[in-house]
């Protein structure tokens, strides 16, 4: 029976590798949104007297505004999104990784573990379809964490019971989608796709990184929550810092209203309007939030994949005894 029951968990391995990932994903997520808040709207909003504001003054002005809620627009289509988005990358990461390392066996190659080049093409790969099924997602999102700050600022203007009521109107998700589809129609929903597929390149950086520090310390010693937390953050940090102008250039086309533009011009007319840092608003939060966020999923993804091979497997024997 035992013998029976080994060939069933190979078969949907990256299934868990996939369900491991967005469970990790979520739990990071929802521990730091409030960044993930700061961050996009330091990159949407124009360059204005008074626009640039401290970390603790912006979490201060928000909550005044908006209350603690508001630091968490968008939660529930963000924590949708990533389940979706880590789901769909490690499905087709651990597929693309489990094709090289059959090659890799079947040429007699004294190791299996990917090369460097073999790391990027499975990001590269993974990216890519992750990027085409989730950016509407994405889109929605940032328009929601968007959209709560306009409210608020175009309130103060009118009088107190009409900014209340701005104030206390959230958006849902369902609702935003429904107005974006009615008021730019369904290609709006790919708005910022062309920069999110050179963004791919970030979780090419930050995977391949990560892959070759691992195998670097697995050499000396085993790799537990701690270590991976470690190299998961010093991967992410690198990738972020590199790609974050894309990033800034993304957020701006989600945006409703925002510009129809390449990604180049995007980039010389924020260059233009607001010099080269304006490529980095928001990039504090941003890469503290990406970073925490990536150690916390190497760490847990281990865990979470474990656990779902042992739940599977002992689901097997059951159904089988």
């Amino acid at each position: 029976m035992s013998a029976q029951s080994k060939p069933v968990l190979p078969q949907n391995d990256n299934v868990a590798h996939a369900l491991a990932g967005a469970g990790g994903g979520i739990l990071s997520m929802a521990l730091t949104y409030p960044l993930i808040t700061l961050s996009t709207r330091a990159q949407v909003e124009s360059k204005r007297p008074g626009s640039e504001t401290a970390f603790l003054a912006a979490v201060q002005k928000i909550v005044a505004r908006e209350g603690v809620s508001g630091l968490y627009s968008g939660l529930s289509s963000a924590l949708f999104g990533i389940s979706v988005t880590n789901f769909v990358y490690y499905y087709w990461y651990e597929w693309t990784r489990a094709f090289f390392e059959a090659a890799a066996e079947k040429s007699g190659r004294a190791s299996k573990k990917l090369t460097t080049v073999e790391s990027m093409i499975a990001g590269a790969i993974a990216g890519s379809a992750t990027v085409i099924l989730t950016n509407p997602i994405w889109v929605v999102n940032t328009r929601m964490t968007t959209r709560k700050a306009a409210a608020t600022e175009d309130g103060e203007k009118k009088d107190d019971l009409e900014a209340q009521k701005a104030r206390n109107k959230k958006p849902s998700t369902i609702g935003t989608l429904l107005a974006l589809l009615k008021k730019e129609g369904p290609q709006a929903l790919f708005s910022g796709v062309v920069p999110a597929l050179v963004l791919v390149i970030n979780p090419i950086l930050q995977y391949t990184l990560f892959e070759q520090m691992k195998n670097a310390v697995e050499k000396k010693r085993r790799i537990t929550p701690g270590v991976a937390f470690v190299l998961g953050a010093l991967g992410k940090l690198f990738a972020t810092t590199v790609t974050y102008p894309y990033i800034t250039v993304k957020s701006q086309m989600h945006v409703e209203g925002g510009k129809k533009e390449g990604v180049t011009e995007a980039l010389k007319r924020v260059v233009r309007e607001e010099g080269y840092a304006g490529l980095y608003k928001g990039i504090g939060p941003k890469v503290s939030q990406s970073v925490i966020t990536a150690a916390c999923l190497f760490a847990l993804k281990d865990v979470l994949y474990e656990y779902s091979v042992r739940l599977r497997g002992s689901m097997a024997r059951k159904a089988l005894a």
